[in-house]
């Protein structure tokens, strides 16, 4: 596929997304590699757009150079979005009590704490993406697992060959001190994704390296 086509492709995908609001959102793609510029109203948008973009056909990277920009009225202060992340986190069940802190620069929040699982720690940065005055997050938040790092090359190779989406035979797993590599290669970023995902499930992980290749 040509460069022309694939932005082509990118944009008609943008515009027939009703999560994201493409008007003032730029595609550029070389090599496959499609660079997203231009300004977009919320943090969620933002996220939606290169989530979209990831599941076009022929997508081989993303560059991510959107900004988030609020008109006035829709900028709160920075101890108000503070506030409003500590609630929405207390309200979230998933989420341990007590374990994640917040603090809030300019309207970018930052995430600190310690989970047991992955899943608390993605759910403490999902509950915030849709607030309201967010520009941005970063999630520091520490996965402590309780659990021994022996079964967790064995668990993530199971829950790949379970996986309707992926080929498991093609992709190979590695651990050391429960920090996950994946390699190989994939034929789609949906497939890829669902090998990352299938990876974070497993209870002990703390990180994962996805050095999967598309194509």
């Amino acid at each position: 596929m040509i460069d022309a086509e694939l932005r082509d492709r990118v944009q008609r995908t943008l515009e027939f997304e009703p999560s994201v609001n493409n008007l003032h959102i730029g595609v550029v793609a070389e090599n496959g590699v499609v660079t997203l510029t231009g300004h977009v109203s919320t943090f969620a948008q933002k996220l939606a757009a290169e989530e979209t973009v990831q599941r076009v056909k022929g997508v081989r990277g993303i560059a991510q150079e959107i900004e988030v920009r609020m008109a006035a009225d829709k900028q709160l202060a920075d101890d108000q979005i503070a506030a409003r992340a500590l609630s929405i986190i207390a309200w979230d069940s998933t989420i341990p009590g007590g374990k994640v802190q917040v603090s809030v620069h300019k309207g970018w929040v930052t995430l600190n704490g310690s989970v047991e699982w992955f899943y608390q720690r993605e759910a403490a940065a999902h509950a915030v993406h849709k607030l309201s005055g967010v520009i941005g997050v970063s999630n520091l938040i520490e996965v402590a697992p309780s659990v021994h790092a022996g079964d967790i090359k064995r668990k993530i190779e199971e829950a790949l060959l379970s996986s309707a989406l992926v080929e498991a035979n093609r992709v190979e797993v590695s651990v050391h001190d429960h920090k996950v590599v994946l390699s190989g290669r994939v034929n789609s970023w949906v497939e890829r994704g669902a090998a990352e995902r299938a990876a974070w499930a497993v209870p002990g992980v703390v990180e994962v390296q996805d050095k999967l290749a598309v194509g």
